[in-house]
């Protein structure tokens, strides 16, 4: 148990999982031995003409473990613009072609996700006609659906078709993540046409730059995705490219509905923050009330309290109720003022 959790999840080399793809076959389980040989086999033999689903191998790293990329560098055979995407700080989602290879940076959400913005980690993607690499730094929703899945048994026939799986099963974590936060606002409209909202502005904000991180790191680059579409790598087939056409199409709908949910959270945070503006002003409009009904009383009391002769009514037995009645003629009065001001 102590060297499972010293491999972060792992094995000696840093190897998360691993399968081997046959023809007509379920997926075969490896570990980081056999996938170095079954790596120098492939690298080997080229794929034979008209073979409709060739043998390719899968493997996904852990880059937390010191070994994961020495590993790589020493067995896989993975052009150095593998290396750099892993070290470059722009981590917007993008697939490129790099000679006779395809280079993708994919982002995805933890798997124990929660709803922010830090639960985004990178993947990194090579890919060739025979062996895809996948590796990243903490577990991932789309990797795990897709294990699932082969796990299941469901045939993978190309290494695209992996990689369009991959593309899919992170859309339907997206739409996931928009339905989630749709419940959330609903829940917020509802107690807002209600009238019994507990203004939290922050969770409305909270949940917008979620959004918008999101939707800034997963919407692919369409520059680097139109280059590919229109000059793929020679292995790739016709019917690859469409299948990674379709994919991006299907994650480009679910990049609207986000955007969708954006603009009704700001129309959400207008309201909420208009519904404030309205109790800040009622509070100021009490306030003033209130100053502009003790006024004349101040003044008068004021007056009145100077120690000095020749004040009014101060041998008169009824100067205080007359005292009192001006208070409170001038009080009515500069209530009424200030009442019809504001039905005004």
């Amino acid at each position: 148990m102590d060297h499972a959790v010293s491999n972060y999840g792992a094995d000696e080399s840093g190897l998360i999982c691993g399968y081997l793809f046959e023809t007509g076959a379920p997926a075969v389980p490896v570990d980081s031995r056999a996938a170095a040989e079954s790596m120098a086999l492939l690298r080997q033999a080229p794929p034979a003409d008209g073979e409709a689903t060739p043998r390719f191998l899968w493997l996904h790293f852990n880059l937390a473990h010191a070994s994961a990329v020495r590993w790589l560098e020493r067995h896989a055979g993975l052009t150095p613009t593998f290396y750099d995407a892993l070290k470059d700080e722009l981590r917007s989602t993008r697939i490129e072609r790099d000679e006779d290879a395809l280079i993708a940076v994919v982002n995805d959400v933890h798997f124990h996700f929660s709803f922010d913005t830090s639960d985004i980690s990178t993947l990194w993607a090579s890919l060739d006609s025979r062996v895809v690499v996948t590796a990243r730094l903490a577990p991932l929703r789309s990797i795990d659906q897709l294990r699932t899945a082969i796990k299941r048994g469901e045939p993978i026939r190309s290494t695209v078709e992996l990689l369009e799986r991959l593309l899919r099963a992170q859309a339907d974590v997206l739409v996931d993540i928009v339905r989630g936060v749709t419940r959330q606002v609903d829940k917020v409209e509802d107690e807002l046409l209600s009238n019994r909202l507990d203004l939290k502005r922050s969770k409305l904000g909270a949940l917008r730059r979620l959004l918008v991180r999101l939707q800034r790191l997963l919407a692919p680059e369409p520059a680097s995705l139109f280059r590919l579409l229109q000059h793929p790598p020679a292995w790739m087939g016709a019917s690859d490219t469409q299948q990674l056409r379709e994919a991006t199409e299907e994650f480009s709908v679910a990049l609207r509905d986000m955007a969708s949910l954006q603009e009704r959270i700001k129309l959400l945070q207008e309201e909420v923050a208009a519904i404030v503006n309205e109790r800040n002003s009622r509070s100021l409009f009490v306030l003033t009330v209130m100053t502009v009904l003790a006024l004349p009383i101040n003044i008068l009391a004021g007056l009145f309290g100077m120690n000095v002769g020749g004040v009014p009514l101060a041998q008169n037995d009824h100067g205080f109720w007359v005292v009192a009645a001006i208070v409170a003629v001038f009080t009515v009065v500069a209530g009424w003022v200030a009442f019809r001001r504001r039905d005004a």
